[in-house]
């Protein structure tokens, strides 16, 4: 260990943290709670400023982006969660674009410099490592490279196989025991059945799988029942895919790398979730860096990477992190695994959604809203799936694009859809057929 190693209170070790500091919480389902709370005492008493947090996205309290605290504290996230997007969108706390695959890279390459890495851990086994549980995430890279590196010892942190850290990174540890976030299994509605349903047909025994979390996903692994030998290789994963995995539905006997393994970097799902990862050898909790690179990504064959969208235009444009200029998410790890999927021998992008919001609003749309980001390019789109059935828009012209999108949004907005189409490409548009 370090000679400067202590077994300190939170407010003894948030005390070192240094005006201007850049800071990275661990995110997700493990954030240091204990520690923030020790920040904003600081805050409150006037002897801190300019603070600014990096992390994916966060669950519980987020006084990081708080107007209370403007000039204080500023919000940078990678990922935007509903927590903070509020503010992000009123400008008292910000959004930084990067794929989640890279993000750690902005800590290895120095283009962020940490004063301070803030993140939760594992008690140790007997060879004095640690997990960092469910959330894996860039807190390695921030480890390694920020000037000050505190770890709160919670046991509700699962020892999680994968990337340990020793404890001789920690220049103070803080010790916690409040429980991880969790998240209730989201019911899927009728729609996200039949979207789950079309989702399935695409998948095939043997297959390896990146998906998400949500009732969508949900919707998709209840489908999956009567399939064999699945892998997956993904970024994170919550109850839906749990029950896959318990039922031996998910086992990786097929994949390319980590043969038998689960591979993820971060979670979000209920206590049972946490606890299957615990002192589990079959699960890897991996480095952002490896889970979310698409040359790793592509020596699975097969692999099937499904993600959602906020929006798709009639050229195959994907939004996934806006709606217009309103940030609603992030760019997230969807490139990385559209990218390693399309490498990947066999392998399947698929881009999934319900084809209109719950306003009634077609989600396929002949221009991409105003201010609206392009996650995944047009020419990176390839399998595109609402509850009206699914279409490959790989090889495809533009007018053949339109044509097969417009097939499978709403029936109701067909018409619109068509008209826009034919205003756009001219009177040769309906010349031919798909």
């Amino acid at each position: 260990m370090r000679d400067n190693l202590h077994f300190v209170s939170a407010d003894e070790a948030v005390s070192h943290i240094k005006s201007h500091s850049h800071v990275h919480l661990s995110s997700v389902a493990s954030v240091p709670h204990i520690l923030i709370k020790a920040l904003c005492k600081r805050a409150d008493a006037g002897d801190i400023e300019d603070l600014h947090f990096h992390h994916f996205h966060t669950e519980g309290p987020a006084p990081y982006s708080d107007p209370a605290y403007e000039g204080i504290f500023f919000e940078q996230g990678f990922f935007v969660g509903p927590n903070v997007r509020k503010n992000v969108n009123a400008g008292y706390a910000d959004y930084l674009p990067v794929h989640l695959g890279e993000s750690q890279a902005l800590y290895r390459k120095g283009v962020i410099k940490l004063g301070a890495a803030l993140v939760n851990i594992s008690m140790p086994n007997g060879d004095g490592m640690v997990s960092l549980g469910t959330s894996v995430d860039c807190s390695i890279a921030a480890i390694e490279t920020a000037e000050i590196v505190i770890g709160v010892m919670n046991p509700n942190v699962p020892f999680a196989y994968g990337d340990l850290v020793s404890l001789d990174k920690f220049d103070y540890l803080v010790q916690d025991d409040s429980p991880l976030v969790t998240a209730a299994f989201a019911e899927p509605t009728p729609t996200e059945v039949l979207i789950g349903r079309n989702c399935a047909a695409l998948v095939e025994d043997g297959d390896c799988l990146q998906m998400g979390i949500g009732a969508l996903p949900n919707a998709l692994a209840a489908q999956l029942g009567g399939h064999k030998n699945l892998g997956l290789h993904t970024e994170m994963f919550a109850d839906g895919l749990l029950r896959l995995i318990k039922a031996g539905v998910i086992n990786g006997a097929c994949k390319g790398i980590d043969k038998g393994k689960v591979v993820s970097s971060f979670l979000l799902g209920s206590q049972d979730v946490y606890s299957f990862i615990n002192n589990n050898p079959d699960v890897l909790m991996k480095d952002i860096k490896y889970t979310n690179d698409p040359w790793i990504i592509s020596q699975n064959p097969h692999m099937k990477a499904i993600n959602s969208a906020t929006e798709v235009d009639l050229t195959g444009q994907i939004s996934a992190d806006s709606i217009g200029t309103r940030i609603f998410s992030g760019t997230g790890g969807q490139v990385d695994f559209v990218k390693g999927a399309t490498m990947s021998e066999g392998g399947k992008s698929i881009t999934a959604f319900a084809s209109r919001t719950n306003k009634g609003i077609s989600k396929i749309t002949p221009v991409l809203n105003p201010g609206a980001g392009v996650v995944t390019p047009r020419a990176d789109a390839h399998w595109i799936v609402t509850e009206y059935g699914a279409v490959d828009l790989y090889g495809r012209s533009l007018q053949e694009r339109a044509k097969l999108l417009i097939s499978i949004a709403h029936p109701d907005d067909r018409e619109a859809l068509d008209r826009a189409a034919f205003e756009r490409f001219g009177p040769h548009y309906h010349n031919f057929s798909i």
